[in-house]
Order: C-alpha cells, then structure tokens, then sequence
C-alpha cells in the first residue's frame, strides 16, 4: 500500500467514514461514494433492461401496438426499427463502461425527440414520460463523463491508460 493511500485510509477511518478500496485508483473510497457508485450502476442497469425490453423489443418485433404509433407519426416501419435499433444499442451501451456516458448522451437526445414528438403529433398526452426518463440519462452521462476520453483515446487507437495526442 501506498503512504498516501495509508495516510488517506487512516484520516478515513479516524474520521469514522467507512471506507472501500477502488479497484480503479487502488485507492480507500468513502463508503457514500461507493454507495453511489453502486446505486448509479443499479440505475444503469434498470434503464438499460428498460429501454432493451420495454421501449426496442416492441419495435423490433413489430408489435401491434408500435407499428400503430409509427404509423399515426408517418414514419413507417423503417423508422421503427431504426428507433429500436438505437435504443438496443443505448441500452447494450449503458453495460459497457467505456460507453456508458456517450450511450446515456445518445440516449438522451432520442428523449428529446420522444418529447417533441409527443407534444407535436400525440398532442402532449405522455410528454412527461420522456423527460423523467431523460432525468437518470443525464446523471448516468454527468457522473461516468471520465469514460469519455477512454472512448476517444480507443477510437483514435490508443489503449487505456497510454495518453492522448
């Protein structure tokens, strides 16, 4: 162990904050921060099931009841299966944690859309229920944000921890 990760554990504990070691820094976390990181992948978890389930799989099985609201919008099948397609992918993305962020941005955005398209074609009946989804999207996006140069440095190339140019 470290002096400072001994040092920082020893001000933890005469602190009297329970603390964890974080298998990234290698370093003593306090037990909040832990709890934190625990209920935010707990939320991840249960929107990725949400959106994986609930939200694509009607689409992408073309069940009656979204082939109905596809065709009420105008944009047909194809735009169907597009819009379940995206959401598969968000909700594979919010598993991952290099894309975590980036799958809860993109997701997000498509809450935006889901807004605007409640309010202008359904007239506003179910607004509220893209925003409230947008809610934990945007937490999920704030909090694990330092995956983001992971995705860039693995998309220019780089592995993880080798810098970026």
């Amino acid at each position: 162990m470290s002096d400072t990760t001994a040092s920082s554990a020893a001000t933890a504990s005469s602190a009297g904050v329970a603390t964890a070691a974080d298998p990234v820094a290698g370093r003593a976390v306090p037990g909040r921060v832990r709890l934190g990181r625990i209920t935010l992948r707990v939320v991840q978890v249960l929107l990725a099931v949400f959106f994986a389930f609930a939200s694509a799989l009607p689409k992408l099985i073309a069940h009656a009841s979204a082939v109905e609201s596809f065709d009420e919008m105008g944009w047909g099948s194809a735009g169907m299966y597009a819009i379940g397609a995206l959401e598969l992918a968000g909700a594979i993305g919010l598993l991952i944690p290099v894309l975590q962020s980036a799958a809860a941005i993109g997701l997000s955005a498509m809450m935006v859309g889901a807004f605007v398209v409640q309010v202008a074609v359904f007239d506003g009946e179910y607004a509220a229920t893209p925003l409230i989804v947008m809610v934990p999207l945007v937490l999920i996006a704030w909090f694990r944000r330092a995956h983001n140069a992971d995705l860039v440095g693995l998309l220019r190339g780089k592995g993880r921890g080798e810098g970026s140019a």
